[in-house]
């Protein structure tokens, strides 16, 4: 049979069988995917990401094949740029603002947040609709509030949502608030990274809740996690795998700042920059801890790398081990002095790390939330 004569269920399957092989899933969610096809929440024209070639446009009038064989594959597939500012036929801008994301990413997240039948579920981030239909089936659609900050993804979603016929409760507004008037809830699940984690999640959601977001730092990349709620009103919870998502609109990251002529100060340094950035996620997750707010970016050569971190006042360019740094800050003594407190600390993997979080900021720990690093 071709690619082109391969059902709609088939399609499901093999995706949900791939998906539960790589552990990713679980088999009760293969109903719930073919209650929510991903098709009808693709749009007609939008940007493919796969990871193992270069991003492409698909076009359900110029390929409907190749458009219906991306809505099935296991990567991201962009529908924003730039919050619609800029054409997504272009596929790339200031920032990707809006996807569908990787059925792997997605089944992984629901995964943790592990709902009963009959929770309630608020969704942070409503998108395209996709994994508010998947949680309608799971948990039902009276059971699920999506809160979405923009209007025009609201309505198209509201639309795919209907196609699909599931009908939760969209609400237009900043998921960084949550939404009071829908709790308490069971289950808070977010699909944008966040680097500061509101204390509003936390009080909407009842004791014993579980809040799932993806914890995106400045520094490397995110990483999962569950946080449970406590009869005191905190959160507590230890990570469980990466993942890369787009940013809450608040909390995006800033412009890197204009160096004045002469005012880099200049240095060298010892460590090799690639033990540094590749370190492993554990010291990442300590590096993203102990220095705060600096964001980074890599260039990775054959024999060498190239790194930028800055904030809002101050840049480092680490070329090899020449070190230029400005402004109020010296990051990258900064991140050379966390990644050696990761080392003193036996390099510690990602698993070994968590998160509490109180009215008064969260708090990353080793080993137990006696023990904050952060």
């Amino acid at each position: 049979m071709t690619d082109e004569g391969i059902s709609i269920a088939a399609r499901i399957d093999a995706l949900a069988d791939e998906l539960i092989a790589r552990e990713e899933m679980g088999e009760e969610w293969r109903a719930a995917m073919h209650a929510a096809p991903r098709h009808l929440f693709v749009p007609p024209v939008a940007w493919s990401g796969p990871y193992d070639r270069p991003g492409h446009v698909i076009d359900h009038e110029a390929d409907a094949a190749g458009w219906l064989k991306a809505a099935y594959a296991d990567h991201p597939i962009v529908t924003q740029i730039d919050d619609g500012e800029t054409d997504v036929r272009e596929g790339e801008g200031r920032v990707y603002s809006s996807s569908l994301s990787a059925p792997g990413a997605v089944m992984s997240f629901l995964d943790l947040l592990a709902p009963y039948p009959g929770d309630k579920v608020l969704e942070v981030g409503t998108g395209t609709g996709w994994t508010a239909a998947l949680l309608s089936h799971r948990v039902g659609a009276g059971n699920v509030t999506s809160i979405e900050m923009d209007e025009v993804l609201l309505s198209t979603a509201a639309e795919n949502l209907e196609r699909a016929g599931h009908d939760p409760r969209l609400v237009r507004g900043d998921g960084l608030l949550g939404f009071a008037d829908g709790a308490p809830y069971d289950r808070v699940h977010v699909t944008c990274g966040v680097y500061e984690i509101p204390y509003a999640w936390v009080e909407q959601t009842r004791p014993g809740g579980v809040i799932v977001l993806p914890w995106s730092p400045p520094f490397e990349p995110g990483h999962n996690i569950a946080l449970t709620v406590t009869a005191k009103g905190t959160a507590i919870g230890g990570f469980s795998g990466g993942s890369s998502y787009m940013m809450a609109r608040n909390q995006r990251h800033p412009d890197k700042p204009q160096v004045e002529p002469g005012r880099w100060r200049l240095s060298e340094t010892d460590v090799d920059p690639r033990r540094v950035m590749r370190g492993g996620f554990g010291a990442d997750v300590v590096i993203a801890t102990l220095v705060p707010e600096a964001w980074s970016e890599s260039e990775f050569g054959e024999e060498s790398m190239t790194v930028q971190l800055w904030d809002r006042t101050s840049l480092a360019v680490v070329a090899g081990r020449e070190v230029r740094q400005y402004g109020e800050r010296n990051l990258w003594d900064e991140v050379e002095a966390a990644f050696f407190k990761w080392v003193e600390w036996g390099c510690p993997g990602r698993n070994r790390f968590g998160m509490t979080v109180t009215r008064d900021g969260r708090h990353v720990w080793l080993d137990s939330p006696d023990s904050p690093i952060g």
